[in-house]
């Protein structure tokens, strides 16, 4: 066995560990009202997930309440008519004091069980809330691993300090991969079994194969059949390394001329006009489609022939791959978070940051597309009904959240 084949085991077995060890379990009426806290429902990997787990534990009986920081996320209309929607209309990202006041309102009018807090600004302001309403059971969500805070501002920097520092506040964390709870345990975070993995849960009935949706968006898009399209779903943020995914893309161009590349995803104007700048410099204007922020990922992910993941830090469970995986997409992915537990393939795991290793990766998966298409598809798609299914995510969470003392 490889030493990548040990170490994507051992990564396998901490997530079992990690994970609640609970059977299915019924509804407990001790913990009925379940309250879920994230700064919008945007597109995003964790809004996705919490919109997700929301309509779950709404048709397991719970009475489930979604609070906002901002109005109108895209994802709101995902959402079941049985969950409660309240927008506790947050100014700017200064105004501590009205939002604490508004949140404390709704919190006393929900009355929930419980208060699951996703991502460090909502897990921050979740423990503030509990000065003026002890009632609710906290929970807070880690869904990020080795995060680089030199590439953030001076408040990220000082956000994550404090969620260090008010780690032990919650009665429960949770974190949606194992990379992700190494590094907060590195960074000061309470390494006890109140700290456990839930990986994502992808919808494989949602995210399928659609040979019509497939044609739709290469039409829109005009790629030619013949084409092999690569592509990249996520915000243009430094995390995602973006111009390691260029500098790939300009090396597989040069030995494939029938490759094209396409970004689905939107970001800061100024980082997205340095980004455009580069793959002009790079050679890529004729290869290269932006086409920014899309609602559609089903189609999306069909469009594709492969899909590439060029994070250089940060990830914890990617949606994104689990998702195209699902739609019958093989993916490469540089080694960040959970990607190797979520590949299984570690061939199409490279190191971050090293745009030779990605571009001979993608080359090597295009190579192997052409001949064998129709049993990759389907072997990457089974990965993820198998082991990261929908039902599976609701479940172990609420089993965790029935659990708590």
């Amino acid at each position: 066995m490889s030493r990548r084949e040990t170490r994507t085991l051992g990564i396998e077995a901490e997530v079992r560990n990690a994970i609640p060890s609970q059977k299915i379990a019924p509804v407990n009426c001790d913990v009925r009202h379940i309250a879920l806290l994230i700064r919008s429902l945007n597109y995003g990997g964790a809004e996705m997930q919490l919109t997700i787990l929301a309509n779950g534990l709404a048709r397991l009986g719970h009475p489930v309440s979604v609070f906002v920081f901002y109005p109108d996320g895209p994802l709101c209309k995902l959402l079941s008519p049985s969950v409660t929607l309240r927008c506790l209309e947050k100014r700017d990202r200064w105004d501590v004091i009205g939002f604490l006041r508004s949140l404390s309102r709704v919190l006393n009018e929900e009355q929930p069980d419980v208060l699951y807090a996703f991502l460090p600004v909502a897990n921050l302001l979740a423990c503030l809330s509990r000065l003026r309403s002890s009632k609710p059971k906290l929970v807070w969500g880690v869904r990020a691993s080795d995060v680089d805070l030199t590439r953030y501002d001076w408040l990220s920097q000082i956000t994550y300090w404090l969620e260090r520092r008010l780690s032990r506040c919650p009665k429960l964390i949770i974190s949606n991969s194992a990379a992700g709870r190494r590094y907060a345990v590195s960074r000061g975070f309470p390494d006890n079994d109140r700290f456990i993995v839930i990986p994502n849960g992808i919808d494989v009935e949602h995210f399928r194969p659609n040979a019509s949706l497939r044609a739709a968006v290469r039409a829109e898009w005009g790629v030619l059949p013949e084409e092999t399209l690569v592509g990249i779903v996520a915000r243009l943020d430094p995390m995602k390394d973006y111009p390691n995914f260029l500098e790939a893309a300009a090396k597989v161009a040069r030995h494939d001329h029938v490759v094209r590349f396409v970004s689905v995803g939107t970001g800061p104007n100024d980082y997205a006009a340095v980004l455009h700048e580069q793959a002009r410099g790079l050679g890529l204007d004729k290869r290269m489609i932006w086409a920014g922020p899309r609602g559609d990922l089903p189609a999306v992910y069909n469009a594709f022939d492969l899909l590439v993941s060029s994070s250089a830090f940060g990830e914890g469970f990617s949606n994104v791959l689990g998702e195209a995986m699902a739609c019958g997409v093989p993916c490469v992915a540089t080694d960040v978070g959970d990607a190797r537990v979520i590949l299984g393939d570690t061939t199409n795991v490279v190191p971050p940051s090293d745009s030779g290793a990605l571009a001979a990766s993608v080359l090597a998966l295009v190579k192997r597309l052409r001949l064998e298409r129709a049993s990759l598809g389907a072997s990457v798609r089974q990965r993820i009904a198998d082991n990261f299914s929908l039902e599976v995510m609701v479940r172990r969470t609420e089993a965790a959240l029935v659990s708590m003392p």
